[in-house]
Protein backbone atom coordinates (compact mmCIF):
# COMPACT_ATOMS: atom_id res chain seq x y z
CA UNK A 1 0.00 0.00 0.00
CA UNK A 2 2.72 2.75 0.83
CA UNK A 3 4.76 1.82 -1.99
CA UNK A 4 2.97 4.14 -4.13
CA UNK A 5 3.21 7.01 -1.91
CA UNK A 6 6.76 6.00 -1.52
CA UNK A 7 7.20 6.41 -5.23
CA UNK A 8 5.56 9.94 -5.19
CA UNK A 9 7.98 10.95 -1.97
CA UNK A 10 11.27 9.75 -3.69
CA UNK A 11 10.66 12.09 -6.49
CA UNK A 12 12.70 15.53 -7.25
CA UNK A 13 11.01 18.09 -4.98
CA UNK A 14 7.68 16.65 -3.96
CA UNK A 15 8.36 16.13 -0.15
CA UNK A 16 9.32 19.55 -0.10
CA UNK A 17 6.69 20.93 -1.53
CA UNK A 18 4.04 18.75 0.42
CA UNK A 19 5.54 19.66 3.88
CA UNK A 20 5.96 23.21 2.88
CA UNK A 21 2.31 23.43 1.90
CA UNK A 22 1.01 21.52 4.93
CA UNK A 23 3.62 23.77 7.44
CA UNK A 24 2.29 27.15 5.21
CA UNK A 25 -1.16 26.41 5.77
CA UNK A 26 -1.03 25.66 9.28
CA UNK A 27 -2.46 29.13 10.38
CA UNK A 28 -5.48 28.60 8.52
CA UNK A 29 -6.28 25.04 9.77
CA UNK A 30 -5.93 25.97 13.62
CA UNK A 31 -7.51 29.72 12.95
CA UNK A 32 -10.85 28.56 14.97
CA UNK A 33 -9.60 27.46 17.64
CA UNK A 34 -6.57 29.85 18.00
CA UNK A 35 -9.05 32.89 18.12
CA UNK A 36 -11.45 31.21 19.70
CA UNK A 37 -8.58 30.43 22.86
CA UNK A 38 -7.34 34.00 22.40
CA UNK A 39 -10.80 35.97 22.70
CA UNK A 40 -11.79 33.80 25.66
CA UNK A 41 -8.48 34.32 27.38
CA UNK A 42 -9.25 37.92 26.63
CA UNK A 43 -11.99 38.05 28.45
CA UNK A 44 -14.19 38.14 25.22
CA UNK A 45 -17.72 35.92 25.09
CA UNK A 46 -18.35 32.69 23.35
CA UNK A 47 -20.72 35.10 20.61
CA UNK A 48 -17.90 36.99 19.93
CA UNK A 49 -15.24 34.15 19.68
CA UNK A 50 -17.85 32.85 17.24
CA UNK A 51 -18.77 35.47 15.15
CA UNK A 52 -14.86 36.15 14.42
CA UNK A 53 -13.84 32.74 13.67
CA UNK A 54 -17.17 33.22 11.40
CA UNK A 55 -15.91 36.62 9.69
CA UNK A 56 -12.41 34.78 9.52
CA UNK A 57 -14.17 31.70 7.34
CA UNK A 58 -16.22 33.90 5.05
CA UNK A 59 -13.08 36.20 4.17
CA UNK A 60 -11.13 33.60 3.31
CA UNK A 61 -13.89 31.88 1.14
CA UNK A 62 -14.02 35.24 -0.82
CA UNK A 63 -10.26 35.70 -0.69
CA UNK A 64 -8.83 32.11 -1.86
CA UNK A 65 -10.78 31.77 -5.60
CA UNK A 66 -9.22 35.83 -5.95
CA UNK A 67 -5.80 35.00 -5.30
CA UNK A 68 -5.62 31.57 -6.75
CA UNK A 69 -6.79 34.02 -10.16
CA UNK A 70 -4.06 36.18 -9.37
CA UNK A 71 -1.24 33.19 -9.49
CA UNK A 72 -2.79 31.86 -12.59
CA UNK A 73 -1.68 35.28 -14.15
CA UNK A 74 1.23 36.31 -11.89
CA UNK A 75 3.05 32.82 -10.51
CA UNK A 76 2.83 32.04 -7.58
CA UNK A 77 6.07 33.52 -5.65
CA UNK A 78 4.81 36.87 -6.73
CA UNK A 79 1.48 36.44 -4.68
CA UNK A 80 1.68 33.37 -2.44
CA UNK A 81 4.64 35.02 -0.47
CA UNK A 82 3.38 38.56 0.03
CA UNK A 83 -0.11 37.27 0.86
CA UNK A 84 1.39 35.10 3.86
CA UNK A 85 3.45 38.29 4.87
CA UNK A 86 0.01 40.32 4.95
CA UNK A 87 -1.99 37.51 6.48
CA UNK A 88 0.16 36.92 9.35
CA UNK A 89 0.45 40.80 10.02
CA UNK A 90 -3.16 41.20 10.27
CA UNK A 91 -3.19 38.34 12.77
CA UNK A 92 -0.68 39.71 14.49
CA UNK A 93 -2.39 43.12 14.87
CA UNK A 94 -5.05 40.98 16.25
CA UNK A 95 -2.80 39.23 19.09
CA UNK A 96 -0.87 42.47 20.18
CA UNK A 97 -4.60 44.50 19.92
CA UNK A 98 -7.03 42.86 21.59
CA UNK A 99 -10.37 42.17 21.06
CA UNK A 100 -10.72 46.51 21.91
CA UNK A 101 -11.88 48.18 20.17
CA UNK A 102 -13.99 45.60 18.19
CA UNK A 103 -13.36 47.35 14.45
CA UNK A 104 -9.89 46.83 14.79
CA UNK A 105 -10.46 43.56 16.08
CA UNK A 106 -13.00 42.59 13.27
CA UNK A 107 -10.92 44.40 10.55
CA UNK A 108 -7.43 42.11 11.54
CA UNK A 109 -9.35 39.23 11.41
CA UNK A 110 -10.75 40.32 7.92
CA UNK A 111 -6.79 40.75 6.36
CA UNK A 112 -5.87 37.86 7.65
CA UNK A 113 -8.60 35.34 6.11
CA UNK A 114 -8.59 37.09 3.24
CA UNK A 115 -5.13 37.12 2.13
CA UNK A 116 -4.47 33.47 3.19
CA UNK A 117 -2.19 32.14 0.23
CA UNK A 118 -3.61 29.64 -2.02
CA UNK A 119 -0.93 26.99 -0.76
CA UNK A 120 -3.89 24.18 -1.26
CA UNK A 121 -4.99 24.85 -4.95
CA UNK A 122 -1.36 25.77 -5.63
CA UNK A 123 0.84 22.85 -4.75
CA UNK A 124 -2.39 20.76 -6.54
CA UNK A 125 -1.11 22.39 -9.45
CA UNK A 126 2.10 21.94 -9.42
CA UNK A 127 1.82 18.13 -9.07
CA UNK A 128 2.22 17.20 -12.83
CA UNK A 129 5.31 19.42 -13.15
CA UNK A 130 6.95 17.26 -10.26
CA UNK A 131 5.20 13.92 -11.62
CA UNK A 132 5.61 12.97 -14.70
CA UNK A 133 2.76 10.02 -15.24
CA UNK A 134 -0.89 10.96 -14.72
CA UNK A 135 -1.94 7.61 -12.50
CA UNK A 136 1.45 9.47 -10.30
CA UNK A 137 -0.78 12.53 -10.12
CA UNK A 138 -4.01 10.87 -9.11
CA UNK A 139 -2.01 9.21 -6.23
CA UNK A 140 -0.98 12.40 -4.95
CA UNK A 141 -4.28 14.09 -5.09
CA UNK A 142 -5.09 11.01 -2.63
CA UNK A 143 -1.96 11.44 -0.73
CA UNK A 144 -2.85 15.28 -0.43
CA UNK A 145 -6.14 14.29 1.01
CA UNK A 146 -4.69 12.56 3.74
CA UNK A 147 -2.27 14.76 4.26
CA UNK A 148 -4.64 17.28 5.20
CA UNK A 149 -7.00 14.91 7.88
CA UNK A 150 -3.36 14.75 9.43
CA UNK A 151 -3.14 18.40 9.57
CA UNK A 152 -6.23 19.47 10.91
CA UNK A 153 -6.06 16.55 13.68
CA UNK A 154 -2.28 17.70 14.72
CA UNK A 155 -2.72 21.64 14.14
CA UNK A 156 -4.66 21.62 16.77
CA UNK A 157 -3.02 20.08 19.34
CA UNK A 158 -0.05 22.62 18.63
CA UNK A 159 -2.29 25.25 19.22
CA UNK A 160 -3.42 23.63 22.66
CA UNK A 161 0.36 23.19 23.46
CA UNK A 162 1.65 26.35 22.71
CA UNK A 163 -1.26 27.57 24.97
CA UNK A 164 -0.29 25.69 27.88
CA UNK A 165 3.43 26.55 27.62
CA UNK A 166 2.82 29.85 26.52
CA UNK A 167 -0.16 31.92 26.28
CA UNK A 168 -2.88 32.25 23.16
CA UNK A 169 -1.30 35.20 22.21
CA UNK A 170 2.15 33.60 21.62
CA UNK A 171 0.68 30.24 19.62
CA UNK A 172 -1.61 33.32 17.38
CA UNK A 173 1.80 34.50 16.78
CA UNK A 174 3.90 31.58 16.57
CA UNK A 175 1.50 29.42 14.03
CA UNK A 176 1.51 32.32 11.54
CA UNK A 177 5.39 32.60 11.78
CA UNK A 178 5.84 29.16 10.92
CA UNK A 179 3.40 29.20 8.07
CA UNK A 180 5.32 32.15 6.57
CA UNK A 181 8.35 30.17 6.52
CA UNK A 182 6.16 26.80 4.99
CA UNK A 183 4.82 29.20 2.41
CA UNK A 184 8.37 30.40 1.79
CA UNK A 185 9.95 26.82 1.39
CA UNK A 186 7.57 26.30 -1.44
CA UNK A 187 7.64 29.36 -2.95
CA UNK A 188 11.51 29.64 -3.72
CA UNK A 189 11.66 25.85 -4.93
CA UNK A 190 12.33 25.33 -8.34
CA UNK A 191 8.70 24.03 -9.02
CA UNK A 192 7.41 27.02 -8.06
CA UNK A 193 9.37 29.55 -9.62
CA UNK A 194 9.23 27.45 -12.88
CA UNK A 195 5.34 27.13 -12.74
CA UNK A 196 3.61 29.62 -15.28
CA UNK A 197 -0.15 28.62 -15.83
CA UNK A 198 -1.06 28.10 -19.30
CA UNK A 199 -2.48 30.32 -22.11
CA UNK A 200 -5.77 31.70 -20.64
CA UNK A 201 -8.84 33.16 -22.58
CA UNK A 202 -10.15 36.70 -20.97
CA UNK A 203 -13.50 36.25 -19.52
CA UNK A 204 -14.53 37.69 -16.27
CA UNK A 205 -15.97 34.32 -15.18
CA UNK A 206 -12.43 32.99 -15.21
CA UNK A 207 -12.92 28.90 -14.03
CA UNK A 208 -16.37 29.46 -13.08
CA UNK A 209 -17.40 29.41 -17.14
CA UNK A 210 -16.64 25.40 -17.25
CA UNK A 211 -20.02 23.61 -16.57
CA UNK A 212 -18.48 20.60 -15.07
CA UNK A 213 -16.57 22.35 -12.37
CA UNK A 214 -19.93 24.55 -11.40
CA UNK A 215 -21.22 21.02 -10.80
CA UNK A 216 -19.02 19.84 -9.01
CA UNK A 217 -19.10 22.84 -6.77
CA UNK A 218 -22.56 22.15 -6.22
CA UNK A 219 -21.81 18.56 -5.21
CA UNK A 220 -18.84 19.81 -2.74
CA UNK A 221 -21.34 22.29 -1.42
CA UNK A 222 -23.23 19.94 0.11
CA UNK A 223 -20.87 17.28 1.04
CA UNK A 224 -19.11 20.30 3.47
CA UNK A 225 -22.23 20.83 4.35
CA UNK A 226 -23.12 16.89 5.71
CA UNK A 227 -19.27 17.68 8.08
CA UNK A 228 -20.24 20.86 9.35
CA UNK A 229 -23.59 19.51 10.67
CA UNK A 230 -21.82 16.00 11.98
CA UNK A 231 -19.24 18.33 13.78
CA UNK A 232 -22.76 19.83 15.51
CA UNK A 233 -25.00 16.86 15.83
CA UNK A 234 -22.10 15.24 17.74
CA UNK A 235 -21.75 17.73 20.38
CA UNK A 236 -25.24 17.19 20.99
CA UNK A 237 -24.45 13.59 21.82
CA UNK A 238 -20.98 13.72 23.53
CA UNK A 239 -23.85 16.59 26.15
CA UNK A 240 -25.39 13.43 26.78
CA UNK A 241 -22.77 10.67 26.99
CA UNK A 242 -20.04 11.76 28.95
CA UNK A 243 -19.27 15.30 27.35
CA UNK A 244 -15.86 16.88 26.02
CA UNK A 245 -13.80 14.10 25.95
CA UNK A 246 -16.42 11.93 23.76
CA UNK A 247 -17.24 14.73 21.63
CA UNK A 248 -13.00 14.95 21.13
CA UNK A 249 -12.79 11.10 20.17
CA UNK A 250 -16.02 11.69 17.70
CA UNK A 251 -14.01 14.11 15.80
CA UNK A 252 -10.98 11.82 15.88
CA UNK A 253 -13.12 9.39 14.52
CA UNK A 254 -13.99 10.65 12.01
CA UNK A 255 -10.91 12.51 11.03
CA UNK A 256 -9.38 8.79 11.57
CA UNK A 257 -11.87 7.21 9.02
CA UNK A 258 -10.97 9.66 6.40
CA UNK A 259 -7.43 8.80 7.23
CA UNK A 260 -8.03 5.30 6.48
CA UNK A 261 -9.82 5.59 3.40
CA UNK A 262 -7.87 7.85 1.71
CA UNK A 263 -4.74 5.89 2.39
CA UNK A 264 -6.33 2.67 0.79
CA UNK A 265 -7.53 5.00 -2.05
CA UNK A 266 -4.30 6.22 -3.43
CA UNK A 267 -2.89 2.85 -2.77
CA UNK A 268 -4.22 1.55 -5.96
CA UNK A 269 -4.72 2.53 -9.26
CA UNK A 270 -8.40 3.51 -10.77
CA UNK A 271 -9.60 2.65 -14.33
CA UNK A 272 -12.64 4.39 -15.64
CA UNK A 273 -14.23 7.72 -15.78
CA UNK A 274 -13.75 9.89 -12.44
CA UNK A 275 -17.42 11.48 -12.58
CA UNK A 276 -18.78 7.95 -12.52
CA UNK A 277 -16.35 6.61 -9.69
CA UNK A 278 -17.43 9.59 -7.84
CA UNK A 279 -21.01 9.03 -7.72
CA UNK A 280 -20.29 5.82 -6.54
CA UNK A 281 -18.05 7.41 -3.52
CA UNK A 282 -20.46 10.25 -2.66
CA UNK A 283 -23.43 7.42 -2.43
CA UNK A 284 -21.09 5.42 -0.20
CA UNK A 285 -20.32 8.73 1.77
CA UNK A 286 -24.05 9.62 2.55
CA UNK A 287 -24.95 5.69 2.88
CA UNK A 288 -22.25 5.75 5.71
CA UNK A 289 -23.94 9.01 7.29
CA UNK A 290 -27.08 6.77 7.79
CA UNK A 291 -26.06 5.36 11.08
CA UNK A 292 -24.95 7.67 13.05
CA UNK A 293 -28.64 7.92 13.68
CA UNK A 294 -28.63 4.91 16.33
CA UNK A 295 -26.66 6.50 18.28
CA UNK A 296 -25.49 4.15 20.47
CA UNK A 297 -22.94 4.12 23.78
CA UNK A 298 -19.81 6.60 23.32
CA UNK A 299 -17.50 3.38 21.68
CA UNK A 300 -19.59 2.31 19.38
CA UNK A 301 -20.47 6.03 18.12
CA UNK A 302 -16.74 6.82 17.59
CA UNK A 303 -16.52 3.56 15.30
CA UNK A 304 -19.45 5.11 13.56
CA UNK A 305 -17.77 8.38 13.43
CA UNK A 306 -14.77 6.93 11.76
CA UNK A 307 -17.03 4.71 9.25
CA UNK A 308 -18.51 8.07 8.35
CA UNK A 309 -15.25 9.52 7.81
CA UNK A 310 -13.77 6.95 5.63
CA UNK A 311 -15.15 8.12 2.23
CA UNK A 312 -14.85 11.74 2.79
CA UNK A 313 -10.83 11.68 1.62
CA UNK A 314 -11.56 9.61 -1.32
CA UNK A 315 -14.24 12.23 -2.47
CA UNK A 316 -11.76 15.19 -2.15
CA UNK A 317 -9.01 13.33 -4.04
CA UNK A 318 -11.11 11.86 -6.81
CA UNK A 319 -12.61 15.55 -7.63
CA UNK A 320 -9.07 16.93 -7.47
CA UNK A 321 -8.61 14.75 -11.11
CA UNK A 322 -11.83 16.38 -12.35
CA UNK A 323 -10.41 20.19 -11.57
CA UNK A 324 -7.53 18.73 -13.45
CA UNK A 325 -10.36 17.82 -16.69
CA UNK A 326 -12.74 20.79 -15.83
CA UNK A 327 -11.18 24.22 -15.29
CA UNK A 328 -10.59 26.03 -18.33
CA UNK A 329 -7.20 26.53 -19.49
CA UNK A 330 -5.05 28.79 -17.65
CA UNK A 331 -7.15 28.58 -14.66
CA UNK A 332 -6.14 25.80 -12.46
CA UNK A 333 -4.99 27.24 -9.25
CA UNK A 334 -8.53 29.54 -9.17
CA UNK A 335 -10.55 26.03 -9.71
CA UNK A 336 -8.86 24.42 -7.08
CA UNK A 337 -8.92 27.59 -4.57
CA UNK A 338 -12.88 27.59 -5.41
CA UNK A 339 -13.21 23.95 -4.21
CA UNK A 340 -11.74 25.13 -1.08
CA UNK A 341 -14.22 27.95 -1.05
CA UNK A 342 -16.75 25.69 -1.39
CA UNK A 343 -15.77 23.19 1.07
CA UNK A 344 -15.88 26.09 3.41
CA UNK A 345 -19.05 27.92 3.02
CA UNK A 346 -21.02 24.58 2.71
CA UNK A 347 -19.21 23.35 5.81
CA UNK A 348 -20.07 26.67 7.78
CA UNK A 349 -23.84 26.05 6.19
CA UNK A 350 -23.83 22.38 7.48
CA UNK A 351 -23.01 24.27 10.97
CA UNK A 352 -25.68 26.70 11.08
CA UNK A 353 -28.28 24.81 9.67
CA UNK A 354 -27.52 21.77 12.15
CA UNK A 355 -27.85 24.03 15.17
CA UNK A 356 -31.58 24.98 15.09
CA UNK A 357 -32.40 21.81 14.16
CA UNK A 358 -30.43 20.43 17.06
CA UNK A 359 -32.30 22.67 19.45
CA UNK A 360 -35.59 21.55 18.11
CA UNK A 361 -35.33 18.14 17.49
CA UNK A 362 -32.13 17.00 19.49
CA UNK A 363 -29.04 14.98 18.33
CA UNK A 364 -30.97 12.45 16.50
CA UNK A 365 -32.60 15.01 13.67
CA UNK A 366 -28.87 16.76 13.68
CA UNK A 367 -27.81 13.94 12.45
CA UNK A 368 -30.67 13.63 10.09
CA UNK A 369 -29.25 16.54 7.81
CA UNK A 370 -25.28 14.98 7.02
CA UNK A 371 -27.78 12.06 5.73
CA UNK A 372 -30.01 14.32 3.53
CA UNK A 373 -26.72 16.73 2.46
CA UNK A 374 -24.55 13.95 1.25
CA UNK A 375 -28.66 12.49 -0.56
CA UNK A 376 -28.35 15.97 -2.02
CA UNK A 377 -24.84 15.72 -3.68
CA UNK A 378 -25.87 12.55 -5.05
CA UNK A 379 -28.52 14.08 -6.69
CA UNK A 380 -26.70 16.39 -8.01
CA UNK A 381 -24.30 14.37 -10.01
CA UNK A 382 -26.62 11.90 -10.88
CA UNK A 383 -28.57 14.45 -12.48
CA UNK A 384 -25.90 16.21 -13.98
CA UNK A 385 -23.12 13.12 -14.63
CA UNK A 386 -23.28 13.49 -18.33
CA UNK A 387 -21.41 17.00 -17.86
CA UNK A 388 -18.32 15.15 -15.31
CA UNK A 389 -18.16 11.89 -17.95
CA UNK A 390 -15.48 13.47 -20.09
CA UNK A 391 -12.93 12.05 -22.21
CA UNK A 392 -9.37 12.81 -20.62
CA UNK A 393 -7.96 15.87 -22.07
CA UNK A 394 -4.25 16.76 -23.38
CA UNK A 395 -1.46 18.32 -21.09
CA UNK A 396 0.57 21.45 -21.97
CA UNK A 397 4.02 21.63 -21.31
CA UNK A 398 4.66 25.47 -20.20
CA UNK A 399 8.88 25.75 -20.20
CA UNK A 400 11.93 28.03 -20.50
CA UNK A 401 13.74 25.08 -22.27
CA UNK A 402 12.40 21.63 -24.00
CA UNK A 403 15.18 19.68 -21.51
CA UNK A 404 14.13 22.09 -18.72
CA UNK A 405 13.92 19.17 -15.77
CA UNK A 406 11.71 21.71 -13.29
CA UNK A 407 9.06 22.25 -16.25
CA UNK A 408 6.09 22.90 -15.42
CA UNK A 409 3.13 21.05 -16.30
CA UNK A 410 -0.48 22.17 -16.48
CA UNK A 411 -3.60 20.10 -17.82
CA UNK A 412 -5.28 21.67 -20.81
CA UNK A 413 -8.16 20.74 -21.95
CA UNK A 414 -9.89 20.21 -25.75
CA UNK A 415 -12.55 22.67 -26.66
CA UNK A 416 -15.00 19.35 -26.52
CA UNK A 417 -14.56 19.13 -23.19
CA UNK A 418 -14.98 22.58 -21.77
CA UNK A 419 -18.06 24.79 -20.79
Amino acid sequence: MAAGYLEILRARHATRLLVGTLVGRLPNATAAIAVMLFVRAEGGSYSLAGALVAVYGLANAVGQPVLGRLVDLHGQPRVQLPAALVSALGTAVFAYGGIEPLPVAYASIVVAGLFTPPLEGGLRALWSSVLRKEDQVHTAYAMDAVAQEVMFTVGPLLVTLCVSLWSAQAALVLINVVGVLGALSVVVSPPSRAWRSAPREAHWLGALRSAGLLVLLAALLFVGMALGSITVAAMSYADGNGGDTVYGWLIAGLGFGALVGGTAYGARQWSGAPGRRLQLLVALLAVCYAPLMLMPGPVAMTALTALAGVFLAPCIACSFVLVDRHAPSGTVTEAFSWIVTTFTVGHSVGTGLAGPVVESGGALWGFVVPVAAGGAALVVLLVTGRVLVAPRRGVVVVSSGENDPNRAVEPRFSSGDRA
